[in-house]
């Protein structure tokens, strides 16, 4: 929902910015980002990032050492909305010289609040977000292009290729935060992708609100032919053609949006087997409440499909509880549905009345008890199915991107179907892919043996 910024903004992006241009080349600002939320907030942070410092700025190693912080909130439920001020809040403790910038889809739907939190210079909605650098006179015109190579060893980038959303779900205030679905040219897409690879990344992301309504150009964009406009499944060949980044993952896909065309994209193994497709519910009358376009028995179908289809595939996704109207019965018919789907994780969350959303009036509303009991029913449920997934590969010998350091000569990575594996090794193994076999479990990651180290 692109709105104008709140009256005292221009004061006080004059005050920002008059505070940056004290500084030096040689004393050059430092910059820290806090990202709430989801990976399209981390991408549009990473984004930034790059931004800053092709344009000459600094990354601040710590926030208490930064001379401006810049938020990017969340709004998606109530709890978002806590953290974000939350993170505000802290941030204002741990550095109050710091000026804070609050962006992001919190800000957007409530700018005013949002610019009374401690520490605040300014806040930036969604719509102005892109241009936040030079809009608020931190990077002049013309300066260099980003730096794709960000400091701290990251393994994996993140990459926005589309934002906003067309549908209209009952409960979602993302929609209106991020106003109607907007994809990104093809062509920037794969030049971006070249820079990340020449940077040394392992892994990229591709992000959006709705990553499978990926469409270039939209129809209202030039005079294109349909079979001439790019969808996600026509996107990807293009990005595994043209590069060679040993690993490319999609952060979440809406059910109606995968198709045969895209399934059959993962015969290429550089395609991150992993796909995150939201549930919310395993019952037909309230995905019909939600406006969700799907049923049960199609959910069913797809992901016994993509079972048949994708060896060792990890399907994964979000489960709402507490809905309006949800009755015993409702509860009942969608916890045997995720029962019998081949799952490896479920982000499970209760229902939050988002102002402004159709659910947010809609009567017979779940007690705030029976919500908690149905929570603890799924999570059980949740736990099981994640350690029969992982169960399963024990013994076996998987390629683990090696991410960080934990401690001593213990280290956390990541297989292609994101599963969390620790290993003792005394190499760098930082940034590394390698093979792993997995001997068991410690804590909620497997645990593996390092069989060999190649470089690229």
């Amino acid at each position: 929902m692109a709105g104008s910024q709140p009256e005292t903004e221009h004061k006080k992006t004059m005050t920002t910015a008059r505070f940056l241009g004290s500084l030096t080349s040689a004393n050059p600002a430092r910059v820290w980002t806090a990202s709430i939320g989801c990976r399209l907030n981390q991408a549009e942070m990473d984004r930034l990032l790059r931004e800053a410092v092709g344009g000459g700025l600094a990354l601040a190693e710590r926030p208490d050492r930064a001379h401006v912080c810049v938020v990017n909130t969340c709004a998606v439920t109530a709890e978002a909305e806590r953290k974000s001020r939350q993170a505000i809040r802290r941030l204002a403790t741990a550095n109050p010289r710091a000026s804070i910038v609050a962006t992001g889809c919190y800000v957007t739907l409530k700018p005013q609040e949002a610019s009374t939190l401690p520490g605040v210079s300014e806040v930036v909605n969604n719509e102005s977000k892109p241009d936040l650098l030079r809009r608020l006179g931190w990077v002049p015109d013309g300066a260099g292009g980003p730096s794709w190579r960000l400091p701290g060893g990251r393994t994996r980038a993140f990459l926005e290729v589309q934002t906003g959303c067309d549908h209209r779900c009952a409960y979602c205030i993302t929609a209106l935060a991020r106003g109607p679905a907007s994809s990104r040219p093809a062509a920037t897409l794969i030049e971006e992708l070249q820079a990340l690879e020449q940077a040394g990344y392992q892994e990229v992301v591709l992000t959006g609100v709705c990553l499978g309504s990926y469409r270039w150009p939209h129809a209202d964009q030039s005079d294109a032919t349909p079979s001439e406009r790019w969808s996600l499944a026509q996107l990807l060949p293009a990005i595994l053609d043209r590069t060679s980044i040993p690993r490319i993952r999609l952060s979440s896909v809406e059910p109606w949006d995968v198709t045969p065309e895209l399934i059959a994209l993962w015969e290429d193994t550089r395609l991150c087997r992993q796909l995150h497709l939201p549930l919310q519910s395993g019952a037909g009358a309230a995905l019909r409440r939600m406006g969700r376009p799907m049923d049960p028995s199609t959910f069913r179908n797809l992901v016994e499909r993509l079972d048949s289809a994708i060896p060792d595939l990890a399907v994964t996704t979000d489960v709402m509880v507490g809905f309006p109207g949800e009755s015993e019965s409702e509860f009942q018919e969608s916890r045997r549905l995720i029962d019998e789907l081949s799952l490896a994780r479920i982000h499970l969350f209760r229902f939050s009345a988002r102002p402004g959303t159709r659910a947010a009036v809609m009567p017979e509303r779940v007690p705030v008890r029976t919500v908690a009991d149905r929570l603890a029913v799924i999570r059980e449920l949740a736990n099981q199915k994640q350690q029969l997934f992982r169960q399963r590969f024990v013994g076996r010998t998987m390629s683990v991107l090696w991410e960080s350091r934990a401690q001593g000569n213990l280290w956390r990575g990541y297989t292609d179907n994101y599963m969390p594996v620790h290993a003792d090794h005394p190499a760098d193994l930082r940034n590394t892919v390698t093979p792993v076999r997995l001997t068991g479990f410690r804590g909620d990651a497997l645990t593996g043996e390092v069989l060999a180290i190649e470089r690229r």
